[in-house]
């Protein structure tokens, strides 16, 4: 079966003068790394381990395929009903609702009555009539999710509502996966998840940063450039982008999948073939990359200078395709990125 190229690729070992060590695992519909320096091998096993059994805990509780799941019971509710939820759960809806609010709707976890109305079959994209995505439109949308911090509950204001936490959850893993090697004392770890949000504590001995190479959204899988990442997070999003078990963010073409749609219009994204977005949290570019796809260059440098510690990159659309550009001059950078080699 033929893959869509990943948003990037891990250089563990260039330029390292030590062994880097690597554990891996399944969830989401992806598989998770762990890669850590500067450690005995024991107990970098023992380190990664620890990380990876959060990574399982995570799952079962954000995961809207598991009938036991937190998503499960929010997406079971009926309008004006509510249900306590765990830690994980609420502070993943409470940073998707701010960023939701912050690009102006063009991230949305709330539109699942959207995607599975564009979810594709057969290799062929569904064209919803006028009244299909009025209806659909009805039932989806952050502003249908009322979150009671007091009491960690989830409500619904409207029955049908789906929430799909495709665009944030593995970031957000990732980020609590950190915060586990952070407890074992671990100085220089990359963790991934599924080539798609990575996030890098400190650096490898005698290194800058961790290599991070970008993959050209076209089909090639080609490196755009490799970026020196340390103490920061990178996430990517294309329109070509398979999606993992939390689904809602995929290609066009891929049988049972839905492209990713622009929740401000309801219909597919048509701004970018590409995205990325770095910042401190894997949670945050993970839900920026999939935003910054949606959003035109101009809306993105506005956010961006709204904040600093957020840089964006994108691979525009041009007449429908993408733009016939080769190395530097195809990216559109905003912000402060760190040093980078263009191919």
């Amino acid at each position: 079966m033929n893959e869509w190229p990943k948003a990037m690729t891990i250089e563990a070992n260039r330029e390292s003068s030590g062994p880097v060590h690597r554990f891996a695992s399944r969830a989401m519909g992806s598989v998770f790394e762990v890669l850590i320096a500067g450690e005995e091998p024991e107990y970098a096993r023992q380190a990664a381990g620890a990380a990876l059994e959060e990574l399982a805990r995570l799952e079962h509780e954000l995961s809207r395929f598991e009938p036991a799941s937190d998503v499960a019971a929010v997406n079971a509710l009926g309008a004006g009903e509510s249900v306590r939820v765990g830690l994980a759960t609420f502070e993943c809806l409470k940073m998707a609702a701010a960023v939701s609010a912050e690009t102006a709707g063009a991230f949305d976890v709330a539109i699942g009555a959207l995607v599975a109305l564009w979810r594709g079959q057969g290799g062929r994209t569904p064209q919803p009539s006028d009244d299909e995505l009025a209806d659909a439109r009805v039932r989806s949308g952050m502003d249908l999710v009322v979150l009671d911090e007091s009491e960690h509950a989830v409500g619904l204001k409207a029955a049908g509502v789906r929430v799909d936490l495709g665009g944030i959850g593995k970031g957000y893993a990732v980020d609590q996966m950190a915060a586990v090697l952070k407890e074992w004392s671990i100085e220089a770890a990359l963790i991934h998840g599924g080539l798609s949000s990575a996030l890098a504590i400190g650096s490898p001995p005698d290194r800058e940063g961790w290599s991070v190479s970008l993959r050209a959204p076209e089909g090639s899988g080609a490196s755009l450039g490799t970026v020196c990442l340390c103490d920061q997070s990178l996430s990517g999003s294309s329109l070509r982008s398979r999606s993992g078990c939390f689904g809602g963010v995929g290609s066009a073409s891929a049988p049972g999948r839905a492209p990713i749609l622009d929740p401000r219009r309801g219909r597919p994204a048509a701004e970018n073939l590409a995205a990325w977005a770095m910042a401190g949290s894997a949670a945050l570019t993970d839900a920026l990359s999939t935003a910054f796809v949606v959003m035109s260059a101009a809306e993105v440098k506005e956010y961006c200078g709204r904040h600093p510690e957020v840089s964006g990159m994108l691979v525009p659309l041009d007449g429908g395709g993408p733009r016939p550009m080769t190395g530097r001059s195809r990216l559109v950078r905003i912000g402060r990125w760190p040093r980078m080699n263009l191919a």
